[in-house]
């Protein structure tokens, strides 16, 4: 009889126990929790998705976008689209790889397009302009880096046979990439000539207040698109395609970028675009623009400023040029790198914008400078 009393006390005791256990269980995870959690989840799943950029657009058939201009096969099997203009290769007295700048593709080769065709055919001139990786025709390059960009132009002039030395010339960022064909293939150049040359204000040899005091008279979207390029750059493209800020001025083309000179320069500038302007980020902005910022100013594995002299005997020059007036680029950094780089010749022009090589005559003089030593 005790025994059977001792059963039911039990059994009420673990029903009891249960609710209880049921009911704290209850309390301490609230429906609210849940919820919560939910959305934390749902939100780090959305940030993640639009943080990763999409698959570059394939290029070449059968079903990808067309190839319209000839392309050389790298010895990684990437893909390097070019263009050629001037005099042909083969009796040219001077040849150029010319790099395209930001936004851009090998159309755009301004000192083929905007020097004097009597110059180039007077002075023998033979300019190839290409594609880099991820922009128009070139195949993208998730790999590259400072240094895979100056092995790229190697290849370049190595497979269009244009001799043990060439000359290089960049525009904009594509100025920004000569300084890798200074450091990684100085043995490969006859002279080089940067443009509006890009500069990266985490070089670490720049002053930090001189570099701050350029960097704070930049747009405020832009201060954070490059703040993003070079702190977070796994960030780049989700910064530069939401909503909720404004993105790099340069990208969303805002006519706030250009001087009074480049505003008359416009359409110069613009002539006979539309038929490729739709090449440029063909392949997805990823590969093309993000990765351009993520490359021009992330942290570098050299500075500029310790690049040496690579024509010790003067066998050949290398010229900076810049615009006073350009919005895009501080003329005064570029003031500090070329005292600190005095063997490189700096010619300044005097109310010149970004686009100053469009104006009238300027190729020409850049082209004279590079090749034969006067204007």
């Amino acid at each position: 009889m005790a025994a059977e009393v001792k059963r039911k006390i039990s059994a009420a005791s673990a029903r009891s126990h249960t609710r209880n256990s049921k009911s704290n269980s209850s309390s301490s995870f609230p429906s609210g929790f849940f919820i919560l959690l939910v959305f934390i989840i749902g939100f780090l799943a959305w940030a993640y998705q639009s943080a990763c950029p999409p698959e570059p657009i394939k290029l070449g058939s059968p079903d990808g976008l067309p190839i319209t201009t000839p392309r050389i096969k790298l010895r990684d099997g990437r893909h390097l689209s070019y263009k050629e203009y001037g005099v042909p290769k083969e009796v040219a007295k001077y040849k150029i790889i010319y790099v395209h700048g930001f936004d851009s593709v090998k159309h755009y080769a301004v000192i083929a397009t905007s020097a004097s065709p009597d110059l180039i055919q007077d002075l023998g001139v033979y300019i190839v302009s290409f594609d880099r990786p991820g922009y128009g025709e070139s195949d993208p390059d998730p790999k590259r880096t400072l240094k895979s960009l100056a092995l790229d132009i190697e290849e370049l002039g190595d497979q269009l046979g244009l001799g043990s030395k060439f000359y290089v010339v960049g525009f904009s960022m594509g100025g920004q990439v000569i300084w890798s064909c200074l450091k990684y293939i100085p043995h490969r150049l006859a002279g080089a000539t940067l443009i509006a040359p890009v500069v990266n204000y985490w070089w670490p040899r720049l002053p930090l207040k001189l570099s701050q005091e350029a960097y704070s008279k930049q747009f405020i979207q832009d201060q954070w698109s490059l703040r993003v390029a070079h702190h977070l750059p796994s960030l780049t493209y989700w910064w530069n395609t939401q909503k909720l800020f404004p993105s790099l001025t340069v990208i969303a083309h805002s006519p706030y970028i250009l001087s009074r000179q480049d505003k008359e320069l416009v359409p110069k500038f613009t002539a006979g675009r539309a038929a490729v302007e739709g090449q440029v980020r063909q392949q997805g902005e990823y590969e093309s623009v993000h990765r351009d910022l993520n490359i021009g100013f992330g942290t570098w594995e050299f500075d500029p400023m310790e690049i040496e002299n690579p024509f010790p005997d003067n066998e050949g020059s290398v010229h900076i040029w810049m615009g006073d007036e350009d919005i895009l680029v501080p003329v005064t950094l570029q003031r500090y790198i070329a005292q600190q780089l005095p063997w490189i010749k700096y010619h300044e022009i005097t109310g010149a914008g970004h686009m100053f090589p469009y104006a009238d005559g300027i190729s020409d003089e850049i082209l004279k400078e590079l090749l034969i030593g006067k204007n």
